[in-house]
Order: C-alpha cells, then sequence, then structure tokens
C-alpha cells in the first residue's frame, strides 16, 4: 500500500467509523422510513442514494474484512456499563447535564450502541432483524425523544443522521474536501503525525458542526450545538472507541478501505464529491494474482450456495497468477466467494480445472468464504473435485462437553469424480475463523473432530483470528478450548506445568487415566513417535510400514508408519521397530530435529559447536550428534548443570516441553 493509500485509510478510518453508526434511530418515524415502511419527503441525502453507497461499498469487503466488522459486533456485545460509560463520556457528560439520565436510560444508551454496533456486520448479511429491534424497542423511543427535546429539535429522524454523515457538508464531505487538492507533501506530513491526523478529523466535524443555521443547515449539528457537544468531544470519543474496543480500528479500516475503493480520492485538484475520478487518483490496489473473486458466481437456492465456475477464466487466473510469480513453485490459486448467506456451501472444481492446475504447476486451489477457507492440494486427484461445507448448529458440540466453543461448528465433505473421498494422500489444510475467542486461552484452543458423538482433539496452529489444520480425513470439526487439569504435576509444576498443559490441549500427548499424567514416567518409541506426529499436524493414514513388530491394529501404528515415511525416526533393524523401548533423550533430540526440518526445509542447520557447552558431549552416539546440535542450537533441548545427559531415558513431563518448544519454532 502506498503513503497516501495509507494516509487515505487512516484519515477516513473515523469517517468511516462514525458512518458505520448511522443507524441510530433518534425516533420510531425515521427508522421506519429507513426500512420503507411509511413514504417519506425527499431529504438532502435519500435513503435510496445511502443505501446504494453503502452497498456499493461493502461490495469491496474481503471475507477477511468481514471477520474484523465480526469480531467488532461480538466486542461490543460484550461491553460492561461502565466502560461504556467511560468511552462515551465526552458526549454523555454534556448530555447528562441537560437531560439527567438515570440508570435505566444509561443502560439503555449502551443496549442501543450494542444493537447499533451488530448492523455494522449485521447489514453486511443482509440481516435487517436488528434494525426491527431497534425500531420497535419503546425504550430507545423514548430515551431519544427526552434527548431531542432537550435539544430543542422537534424532529430528529434517520434522514438527518444520514445527512449529517453522508450530505455534500457531512462529515463524509467535509473530510473529502480537506483532503482533495493536498499536495504529495502535505499529504506525508499528515501521514507522519498523528496529531496532524487528528487535526484534520476535528477540523472536518467542525465545519459539520458550522452547519446549524441558514441554507443547508443539518438538524443533527443544530442538536448536538444545543447540548453544548463540541467537536473536541465527537472526536475525543471517536478515539475512546479506536482505544478502548481493541476491534473498532481494524473494522473501520476495513471500512476505509472499501469506501476509498469504492469512492476514490482525488489529490492535486478539486474535489469529486463521493463517486468521481480525476487526475491523481488514489484507489485500492488491483486484485492480486493468486486471489480470484467468484462472489458473482455463487447461486444460492433455499440453504444451498453453489459455485459455478468457467473453466477457461479459472485457467486465465491460473496464467496470471504464474506470470506475477515467474519462476516459484507450491503456488495457490484461491477463490474467494465473499459472505454466503447459506447452510451448506458446494464449490465443484471441473476435471478440466484439476488438468490445467497440474499442467501449470499449480500446487493448491484454495476455497474461502465467511472467513473460512479450505487449500486443496491437487497433485492428488485426476478427476473433478467437490467441497462440499456444512454449517452445522452450535449445539452438535456443546451438547457433548461444557469445554467452551470458539468457532463455528463445520462438516467438510469431498468428492471426486461423484466419488465421496475421507481420506488423502496429501493433507487438506482447514482455516477456521475463530469466534468469541477474545476471553479465552489461545494456546489451549484445539481444533477439535466429532465422530459418532466423541471429540478428538487434533490441535492446529493459532493465527492471528483463525486457526489452521492439515487433515487427511475430512468430518465434522470445531474449536474448542480444551482445558486438561492433572492433579499429579506438582512436582515439574515450575518447569513444565504450562507445557503440559498445553500439549494435552491439542491432544498431542495424553494422560494415563483418572486425571494422572505420570510426569516421571518414561517414554517409548512408540508413545513419542505418537507426540511427535500430533504436536506437528503430519498425520496421514495413508503412509504404510513394514516392520514386523508392528501390528496393523496397534494403536501407535499409524503414527510409526509416517514418522518412518518422513525418516523422523528409524527402526532398530530393517525390519524391527522396537516400538515398547524407552528412549533416550539423544533420540528424542534426533527425531525432534529430522521432524523439524520435514516441515520447515529452510530452518538452519545445527552447530556442531552448540554441543561444547554440554561436559558429557562424548557420550552422544555418532550417529545422533547432528541431530542434538541441531535441537540445542534453536534451544529445543536445553541441559542440566552443565550436561546432556544423552543416554538417560526420557520422562513425560521432559517429552512434553520439548514437544511445546518444537510446536513454538519459528
Amino acid at each position: 500500500m502506498t503513503l497516501k493509500k495509507k494516509l487515505a485509510v487512516s484519515s477516513l478510518a473515523v469517517s468511516m467509523a462514525a458512518a458505520s453508526f448511522a443507524g441510530f434511530p433518534f425516533s420510531s418515524e425515521g427508522l421506519a422510513k429507513q426500512l420503507g415502511f411509511v413514504g417519506t419527503a425527499a431529504a438532502a441525502t435519500s435513503h435510496t442514494d445511502v443505501k446504494a453507497k453503502i452497498q456499493k461499498i461493502y461490495a469491496q469487503l474481503s471475507a477477511t474484512d468481514v471477520t474484523y466488522l465480526q469480531n467488532y459486533k461480538n466486542e461490543v456485545a460484550g461491553l460492561k456499563q461502565d466502560k461504556f460509560e467511560s468511552i462515551f463520556a465526552p458526549v454523555l457528560g454534556k448530555i447528562q447535564l441537560k437531560v439527567q439520565l438515570s440508570p435505566a436510560e444509561k443502560a439503555t444508551s449502551l443496549k442501543l450502541f450494542q444493537s447499533v454496533s451488530s448492523v455494522v456486520y449485521d447489514v453486511y448479511a443482509n440481516n435487517t432483524d436488528v434494525l426491527k429491534n431497534i425500531r420497535s424497542d419503546k425504550d430507545n423511543v423514548d430515551l431519544f425523544n427526552k434527548i431531542a427535546t432537550a435539544a430543542g429539535v422537534t424532529e430528529l429522524s434517520f434522514d438527518d443522521i444520514l445527512d449529517f454523515f453522508f450530505a455534500s457538508n457531512g462529515v463524509e464531505g467535509e473530510l473529502r474536501t480537506l483532503l482533495n487538492g493536498k499536495s504529495t507533501t502535505d499529504l506525508i506530513n499528515i501521514y507522519k503525525n498523528p496529531a496532524s491526523q487528528k487535526t484534520l478529523v476535528k477540523d472536518a466535524v467542525y465545519k459539520v458542526l458550522e452547519h446549524r443555521i441558514g441554507t443547508g443547515a443539518l438538524t443533527v449539528s443544530g442538536a448536538v450545538y444545543n447540548l453544548g457537544i463540541t467537536a473536541d468531544d465527537l472526536v475525543q470519543t471517536f478515539d475512546n472507541v479506536n482505544t478502548e474496543i481493541k476491534s473498532a480500528r481494524p473494522a473501520a479500516k476495513a471500512l476505509a478501505l472499501a469506501y476509498l475503493s469504492a469512492y476514490p480520492l482525488t489529490t492535486g485538484g478539486g474535489s469529486t464529491g463521493g463517486g468521481g475520478t480525476g487526475g491523481g487518483v488514489i484507489t485500492n490496489p488491483t486484485t492480486t494474482p493468486g486471489v480470484y473473486d467468484v462472489s458473482g458466481l455463487v447461486s444460492v437456492v433455499g440453504d444451498k450456495a453453489t459455485l459455478k465456475l468457467v473453466d477457461a477464466d479459472v485457467i486465465k487466473a491460473f496464467d496470471a497468477l504464474l506470470a506475477a510469480n515467474t519462476g516459484k513453485t507450491g503456488l495457490t490459486l484461491t477463490l474467494n466467494l465473499g459472505t454466503v448467506n447459506a447452510k451448506v456451501v458446494e464449490a465443484p472444481l471441473s476435471k478440466a480445472i484439476i488438468e490445467a492446475a497440474k499442467a501449470k504447476g499449480i500446487a493448491n486451489i484454495a476455497v474461502t468464504f465467511n472467513g473460512l477457507t479450505v487449500t486443496i492440494p491437487v497433485s492428488q486427484f485426476s478427476d473433478a473435485v467437490t467441497l462440499t461445507v456444512t454449517n452445522e448448529a452450535d449445539t452438535t458440540v456443546t451438547s457433548l462437553t461444557s469445554l467452551k466453543l470458539a468457532s463455528k461448528v463445520y462438516t467438510f465433505d469431498l468428492t471426486v469424480g461423484g466419488v465421496k473421498t475421507t481420506t488423502f494422500k496429501q493433507p487438506l489444510t482447514i482455516k477456521l475463523p475463530l469466534a468469541n475467542a477474545a476471553s479465552l486461552d489461545k494456546e489451549l484452543l484445539s481444533v477439535t473432530k466429532i465422530v459418532y458423538k466423541e471429540l478428538q482433539f487434533q490441535g492446529g496452529v493459532v493465527d492471528g483470528e483463525f486457526i489452521v489444520e492439515p487433515r487427511d480425513t475430512f468430518s465434522s470439526y470445531a474449536v474448542l478450548e480444551n482445558k486438561v487439569n492433572f492433579s499429579d504435576i506438582a512436582s515439574v509444576q515450575a518447569w513444565a506445568g504450562r507445557q503440559i498443559q498445553v500439549v494435552a490441549a491439542k491432544g498431542a500427548i495424553e494422560g494415563v487415566g483418572a486425571s494422572k499424567f505420570a510426569p516421571k514416567s518414561n517414554v517409548t518409541r512408540a508413545e513419542f513417535s505418537k507426540m511427535l506426529i500430533r504436536a506437528l499436524n503430519l498425520e496421514n493414514s495413508t503412509a504404510t510400514e513394514s516392520f514386523n513388530d508392528v501390528a496393523s491394529t496397534a494403536w501407535y501404528a499409524p503414527y510409526v508408519a509416517v514418522a518412518a515415511e518422513k525418516g523422523i525416526v528409524t527402526g532398530r533393524s530393517a525390519s524391527q521397530f522396537d516400538p515398547n523401548a524407552t528412549i533416550t533423550r539423544a533420540e528424542m533430540a534426533t527425531m525432534i530435529a529430522r521432524a523439524v526440518k520435514s516441515v520447515n526445509s529452510a530452518a538452519t542447520a545445527g552447530d556442531a559447536s552448540s554441543l561444547t557447552k554440554f561436559s558429557d558431549a562424548a557420550k552422544i552416539a555418532a550417529s545422533l550428534k547432528d541431530g542434538v546440535a541441531f535441537a540445542a542450537s534453536h534451544n529445543l533441548v536445553i541441559g542440566n548443570a552443565g550436561k546432556f545427559n544423552p543416554n538417560n531415558t526420557a520422562t513425560r513431563a521432559e517429552a512434553a516441553v520439548i514437544i511445546y518448544r518444537t510446536i513454538n519454532f519459528k
């Protein structure tokens, strides 16, 4: 993003955040007009014009942007009364001087703010129920009639709110006027100086508040003036919202970028109003090669949405991706369906698309909608593929556990050539958007597989407001905060307690029954193979092994198979694995090193000199020294009192610690 674009985002963010709150129903009549329930006289800014403008802005939002709006809605929904009053103190304090709001009316103010804030997301989802609820709420109407009377305004409707924000002399128009025509130097100076940005916004609001009498008078400006509310009060309130409500700024920036894309800003010339063009137009960057917007190709019938791709257009998107990434491999084309309002979403990929991707060297095709992404490695398929995602009721999971749900519940299905396929040679990666996770311990979040009404914890890596997990099988999945408590880890709590809790939450290591962990018990080769494969999400049900002492029905067989296939572990001989033998610290370090290298080819090699810090380094077997050096170089293993004790058997607590460090390896 260029400097000018960043400036436009920073300065427009406040305006767009404010515009998002334009749903404030100052009277039931105003909201009725907005919803089209009654006829309305023409206003300076018509509802039709504003509706069209908002729709155009919201059409620019990406799936990630929608997640920001949803996060804002959810955070405000949990806002407490005292924090709300603190945030809005600059405005509420002035109203209180004129009106003397009761505790019940202050509570109504919070409820109203929460309802209006939900509109920021719900409007995108084309859901007007929340607006209807606001309109019919008698407490809301009574409160604003009381405020309007105190402000000396006889009629204060939704039309007046629209004018305050969207009219040519409203907040949006005045801010554009201040920015349009500024020199590059001026823009750079404003961008570099946050105080200048704040002054810019205050100047725009100040100008709007001046429009309270005479030609072009704004009713809201007159009401605000009569209540003694100043531009400083409003700007301070905007600042408070952005500071105290952490999700407000990302949501505002998302709206600002969408606004900028829909209505470009002009520099070095006159104002272009709400949608003009001219020299020096600042626009959003063009679509990034590799992200193909297919939202217009989604049709919804009943509760099912279906993506209808045109093969030739997808192949053109492949070519654009390749042209922008000459010589690069492992490329992914993302099909962005946008926001889809349906219980079932189906994305068919024709055989022609699959074959073209393989022929052109495209590694993956990703499907994303509503913040959810599924990445499909295409080389394993030779026929048409159809991905189906079903949104399940929360009770699918909440009826089975008291653990806190941190996402929606999804069922994933894949057909190949019309035949349902549940296991894959190359894992498909699911990226699930988190929900209501702000108050949860993110280290304890785990993707959870629901199988025959039982929960299987699969782990996953938290990435911001998402969790990512490769899956070699498909089923129903959700994210849970998996708090696992053991009653026998007090003796290792100081150095291994948290690590045990996190690794257990991810399903990589389990207790021994009756809330016991047995931290000082030894670890077998089979047990550590499972821990490692589960922790690094390397499971692959198609992997095979040929050890005579590993029965295909053994619980550890699939993990030994993957570990052997990837070269993470070797047998005692070509035919013997010795699964029940205890593992030494040096063997454990070596397995860790090989596993990390298998998933992170960019990991730097170990430094042999790192072994010199161990006084017993000579006791490390020659075949294991490279692995121990790698693990020691990256602080995956740490000695004790200057010794590594390479031939000591590893304990379960030690295994949990090293697994934890491996999970967090960068």
